[in-house]
């Protein structure tokens, strides 16, 4: 039986425990995936000229908790999934770390939250899903022996612990995690006062159904598009508000009702490859602009499940990290370049007026590019990595690299470039319909111009 979310509560004896609110004040994650960024005292500088309140990072860089120190910035720090196995069995092993990590910055260096891994439920590896909790329970044990008690123990989720998330009154847990993880997570945040971080980009759902989704209802700007769920009888204007309200009703089907959550990660990405629709410099000072105006509304807006709630949050990322694995977009989702120059002004105080900003670019891939694309050697590779996965391209699929072998069509000229270049695009041509990328290892880059000459002929994906 389906059940709605009336009586869902009436099913629920337990009561979570509510705390005091707290300040919006949004923040800004400050990844290092890049070889060109600047120093921690400057990206410290760099922070504050954003007008962030918090600062967050992906471990505990030593040389950033310093350059934090006697600043007004509060700091989330994290545990690194690579520990969480030892840690969840080893409470000296966790004293130690906070030890080592925390207690030569704090107090002078306001950290306010530390974070036990990083979406480690979207891992292949099962095992550390059931560590996590334990984990932090460690974690938390060893702040409270070195007499921490302001800092907030978490963990970071994306959205893919939800196994259904429309209309957002469905809103449910995976079924391998639900009984095993998530209930576990929400009674230790419940007892400890934490939050629920979670990650939420709109930009992954609708690049990924463009036709379904609304672009205007990802950006923040829809006038007129709504969409009411049937069983809640809420009415959403913007998709971010439908993606937080799902994974409130999912936890209240666990009979936390009231956890707050913390936007870990939210924003969108300011370029991409020719493949990724959407990427560019107006949508996304857009969304950012505009999820930085809901962020800081006063009084709170909320969203429609929980109307005049605070929503804490941290947009993603400072800066453009150049060495971040994946798809070009991962590579654009700075506020700034490693020269420390805006992608586009923003103002994560949200007091700047609209009019203030200067003209935005024209978005020219709002509508998918229809293809083809050839996947080609990037400038500047490294050739004994080129090497490598020219032959790794060649032993996947069906005869590849056959083209490319002496006397075939397109062994000439005989370069390892031309080559790889040619079983690139041979490998994604192939496989990209089934999560091949153009990427291998940062030593390949998408082209439009067809490649190919005289009676060798490149195959491009088609879109």
């Amino acid at each position: 039986m389906e059940l709605g979310f009336v009586p869902l509560l009436i099913l629920c004896f337990l009561v979570s425990i509510s705390s005091a609110e707290l300040a919006a004040k949004v923040g800004v994650n400050f990844g290092q995936l890049g070889n060109n960024l600047p120093s921690p005292s400057e990206s410290v500088k760099l922070i504050q000229s954003l007008k962030a309140k918090r600062v967050k990072i992906y471990d505990a860089n030593p040389k950033i908790l310093e350059a934090l120190r006697n600043t007004d910035l509060q700091v989330s720090m994290m545990v690194p999934n690579e520990l969480i196995n030892n840690i969840s069995s080893n409470q000296t092993l966790a004293d130690q770390w906070v030890h080592a990590n925390v207690v030569p910055f704090y107090p002078e260096t306001l950290i306010r939250y530390l974070l036990v891994g990083n979406e480690i439920l979207s891992q292949p590896d099962k095992t550390i899903w059931f560590n996590l909790v334990p984990a932090m329970r460690k974690i938390k044990a060893a702040l409270k022996t070195h007499g921490i008690t302001k800092v907030k123990v978490g963990t970071p989720l994306a959205m893919d612990v939800l196994e259904s998330s429309f209309p957002p009154s469905n809103g449910t847990f995976r079924s391998d995690i639900s009984a095993s993880v998530i209930k576990p997570l929400l009674q230790f945040v419940n007892k400890t006062k934490s939050f629920f971080f979670v990650d939420v980009y709109t930009y992954f759902p609708w690049s990924s159904d463009p036709t379904n989704i609304n672009l205007d209802y990802a950006l923040f700007e829809s006038k007129n598009i709504t969409v009411k769920d049937p069983v809640s009888g809420l009415t959403y204007h913007n998709l971010f508000d439908q993606m937080v309200d799902a994974l409130i009703f999912a936890m209240k089907r666990l009979c936390y009702p009231d956890i707050r959550i913390w936007i870990a990660e939210t924003g969108w990405p300011s370029g991409g490859d020719y493949d990724q629709i959407g990427a560019n410099i107006r949508n996304a000072a857009t969304y950012n602009r505009n999820v930085v105006k809901k962020f800081n509304a006063k009084p709170p807006v909320g969203t429609p499940a929980r109307p005049g709630s605070v929503l804490p949050s941290f947009l993603f990322a400072l800066y453009n990290e150049n060495t971040k694995p994946g798809p070009s977009t991962e590579r654009n989702f700075g506020l700034l370049y490693p020269n420390g120059s805006n992608v586009y002004p923003i103002d994560l105080s949200g007091k700047t007026p609209e009019s203030e900003y200067g003209p935005l670019p024209a978005a020219t891939n709002n509508v998918p590019y229809k293809g083809p694309i050839w996947c080609l050697v990037a400038k500047g590779a490294n050739r004994s990595a080129v090497a490598s996965a020219l032959s790794y391209a060649c032993s996947q699929g069906n005869k590849t690299c056959d083209p490319i072998q002496p006397g075939g069509k397109c062994f000439k000229p005989d370069s390892l470039v031309w080559h790889a270049s040619y079983a690139f695009s041979a490998y994604w041509a192939q496989f990209r319909k089934v999560g091949g990328s153009c990427y291998f290892g940062g030593l390949a880059t998408q082209t439009i111009k067809d490649p190919s000459y005289g009676s060798c002929k490149f195959p491009g994906a088609k879109l």
